[in-house]
This record gives structure tokens, sequence and C-alpha cells, in this order.
């Protein structure tokens, strides 16, 4: 009996054989009869990018597949094949015509070497120290970045963990930005800090448990926002934050309201009246803290300044999760009592202004080489026509930031678009749809490829150079 031949497929660097019936390494391309045909479907959406609308799904249950050139259905990458290395024309160049200018979309699915995705979570809690290690399944795959205002930050995958490791570092970096670039949850764990999973769009889970606030400000810029609501209620706030913590009556806003010294003391360093820095070590208590009583960062009261027995303090932290209310005994030592009704509506005003805590998944790559010539004869014409905004690059249809300098680095928001748009080769790197629209004369002056432009309704008809009608529509 004879074996049937396997074939190759020629859509990235791996360079497969497949045999009939099977999909290659990837699980995007497989043999059909003896044909290379694209797995996943062509996704079609119903927004015109250059307007900036917002991406929605185009294909209804109704649709008959007909389009026009007029109309604002819009090919994305997302399904439509590679040509990498690039040295034939993009998989689709189509035109299309927007409030009567003709555009020429190009759309490839680009493999990326040099990617990598920039991870924002909104939580005070210490996660790790930056530059510390961020594992996924037990192997390094980036870093922990600078904390920004009210959130943590991660760098995951580059060049160096793709494939300047082992090679189960490169399998298990490319694997995690996948699932993170695909809107899927992963767990993360940080060297000396704590374990997260992070998804797109979703709260983080921190060691277990679930983040629903992130921080109103930080302690200083919380009394700014309510010291009125306490004035004449409580004779002293104390605002309790990992970065600035605030004390009312020393602080400006205290000032501005003519409030009263209280003589109280705070550990930590004092930056400027009323706002101290390194109240305590950073961790999960309060406000992003170690601490769990706050009174640890009180030192003595000082009754030359105006502490009395019988003075109240309200003690909370910047999402309002933690707060505790005391008076003064006649040795000047706090006692807690219960919250006085006035100030409960005062607390859940910190709540109130608070926002969800998500994960943002922000996918960053070099989109150079050989991928140009799949759009222009003379690549340096086409980065030049990113710069000077006369091409907008999208991906899956979402809108992307184009970053300074040199090349085209491009980022963008994942969470902005379709589900499943990223896919991966084993070599290992990703896979991300590109699209570039221009304007179509300026793309003939780029030298683009413009025997090679089709309209909508025939590459919806008859597909591309891997696939069919039947496989290529969503």
């Amino acid at each position: 009996m004879l074996t049937q031949e396997k074939i190759r497929c020629d859509a990235c660097p791996v360079m497969c054989f497949i045999a009939d019936g099977k999909s290659g390494a990837c699980d995007r391309y497989a043999n059909e009869n003896g044909e290379i045909i694209r797995l996943d479907p062509l996704v079609i959406l119903n927004n015109q990018i250059e307007k900036g609308e917002q991406v929605k799904p185009f294909l209804k249950a109704d649709w008959n597949g007909e389009t026009t050139e007029n109309d604002n259905t819009f090919i994305t990458a997302i399904g439509s094949g590679t040509t990498y290395p690039d040295y034939k024309p993009a998989p689709f160049i189509f035109n299309s015509k927007v409030d009567g200018a003709d555009f020429i979309t190009v759309v490839t699915e680009a493999i990326f070497s040099y990617c990598g995705v920039k991870i924002k979570i909104d939580t005070d809690r210490h996660l790790g120290s930056e530059r510390a290690i961020v594992r996924h399944k037990g192997e390094a795959i980036g870093h922990v970045m600078t904390s920004e205002y009210g959130s943590q930050m991660l760098s995951l995958g580059g060049v160096d963990h793709l494939t300047g490791g082992t090679k189960v570092e490169g399998r298990v970096t490319c694997e995690a930005l996948m699932n993170l670039c695909n809107k899927e949850a992963i767990e993360l764990s940080i060297d000396e800090g704590l374990t997260v999973i992070v998804q797109a769009g979703k709260p983080p889970i921190i060691e277990g448990i679930e983040e629903t606030k992130m921080r109103v400000g930080c302690g200083s810029a919380t009394i700014g926002m309510f010291a009125s609501q306490w004035f004449g209620l409580v004779d002293e706030v104390v605002v309790v934050d990992d970065h600035i913590t605030g004390v009312v009556s020393e602080h400006q806003a205290g000032k501005v309201l003519d409030w009263k010294s209280t003589g109280i003391s705070v550990k930590g360093r004092r930056s400027t009246p009323g706002r101290y820095f390194q109240v305590a070590n950073p961790g999960t208590g309060w406000g992003g803290t170690d601490i769990q009583d706050p009174l640890t960062i009180l030192g003595t009261w000082n009754e030359k300044k105006g502490a009395v027995p019988g003075l109240t303090i309200l003690m909370v932290s910047t999402t309002g999760e933690n707060y505790s209310y005391y008076e003064l005994d006649n040795e000047l030592i706090p006692k807690k009592k219960k919250l006085p009704a006035n100030l409960k509506s005062s607390v859940e005003l910190i709540k109130e202004n608070c926002e969800p805590a998500l994960c943002t998944v922000m996918f960053v790559g070099g989109a150079g080489g050989s991928l140009r010539s799949g759009v222009t004869k003379n690549p340096i014409q086409l980065t030049k026509s990113v710069k000077n905004n006369e091409t907008n690059i999208t991906c899956g249809g979402a809108k992307t930031y184009i970053w300074p300098g040199g090349g085209i680095t491009l980022m963008v928001d994942v969470h902005e678009m379709p589900d499943n748009s990223f896919g991966y080769v084993p070599t290992p790197a990703i896979v991300a749809p590109l699209e570039f629209t221009i304007d179509r004369n300026k793309y003939k002056s780029i030298g683009g490829h413009t025997t090679k432009i089709r309209s909508k309704k025939d590459i919806i008809e008859n597909g591309g150079e891997y696939g069919n009608k039947k496989s290529f529509l969503s």
C-alpha cells in the first residue's frame, strides 16, 4: 500500500511537511487533499477604521455574502494568512471608498519574534519589587516594571525570552503571550512576591482574592478631594497609603479650611506639610502597606500642639476598603470607637470614586524587516508614510499607537480586538494581524503592489492563496 506524500507548508519559517488531513505545528494550516489551507476563518468587520468607529462583528446569520466597494465592511488580517518571509505581496490587498476617497488596505498575519506585552494591573497591593522576575509555569517570561498611579506594571516576553533562553523558556513565553493576547487568563508568579491571575479586561486575582477597587488617588490626593466632607465632623483624618500618607490637619487642603492642629505625629519621612513617605513597608494591607493596624504608623501625641482627651481621628485607606475611628483617652492614647453615621457617607464616597480594578494587556511589536515588502517594493517608503501619518496601521481593526523613533514599533490594547486574533509559530514567535490603510495614489507613489489590488467582493467569493470561500468567512 502506498503512503500518501506529505506536502510542505511555506507559511512560516518552520516549513512543516504535512500529511493529508493533518495540520502543521502551529495548528493554523493543514493539508486538505494535497492543498495547504488556512484553518481559521477570515474575520470581516463592520467599521470604518479611518473614522475610528468602534469595532463590531460584521457577519450576521442572514448575511448573504454580498458587499460593495462603498460599504464600510473591513477585511481584517485575522485568518488572512501570511507571506513570510515577504518576498511576495501580502495575502490580501483591496480597495474601498470612504466619503468619496479611494483607499487601499493591505492585510497580513505578521510573525513577531520582537514582541511582548505590557500589563497594567490596577491594585495598591505590592506584587513584587521593581525588576523582580515574573514567571509562568516556573519559567522566567518577564519582569516587574514601575508602579504607576494605583497600578502595577509588568513587562512580559521580548526576543530574549522567546529565543534567547532555553527552548522551554521560549515555548512557555510564547504560550503565555498568545493566551494573554487572546484575552485568556493566565497565572503569573513573581519572585519574592505574589501570585496573580491576569486576564485582559478582568479584575486581577491576587493570591486567590479578586481585586475590586482601584485607589481613588494617593493619601494626599484623597485629602485634597474629600477634606471638605470631613470638616466639622472629625478632628483629624489620616489617609494611609504606601506612596504618600496624608494628614488633613497639616495638609494644605486643611489649612485652606482653617483646620486646627491636633498634635499628631506620623512615623515616616515627611515630604511637605501633611504628606509622608515610607510610613511602612509595601504589602497587601492598608493602602498597599504591610500594616494591619493603622495605629502602628502613629507616634506619640503632643498636647502642646493641640492633642487633648476626646480628640477624634478617622483613619482610612485610599480605596475606603479599610477604615477605623478613634478617640484619645485621658492619657492621649487612641481608643477604637464605632464609626459615627455622619462619617460613614464620606468613606462610602471614597469607595464610590474608585474605579473598578482591571487588567490591561497591551501587545507591543516591531513591524519591520521583510514584512514591509509584502506591502511595497520599497520598504523604507512604507516606514516613512507611517511616520508621516499617511498610512494607518490597525490590528484586527483596532487602533494602534506607533512609537516615535526609527522603525515601526506598534502597541495595541488587545481588549479592543476581536477574540482569538493571535496565533503562534513554533520558532517560537507570535502571529498578529496587521492592516495598513493608505490613500490609493499614495500607495502607488510608495511602490505598492498595485497589480495585486482586488475587490472585497472577489476576496470574499474566491479567498486567497491558502483556503477557499467555505473556510474564509466569519
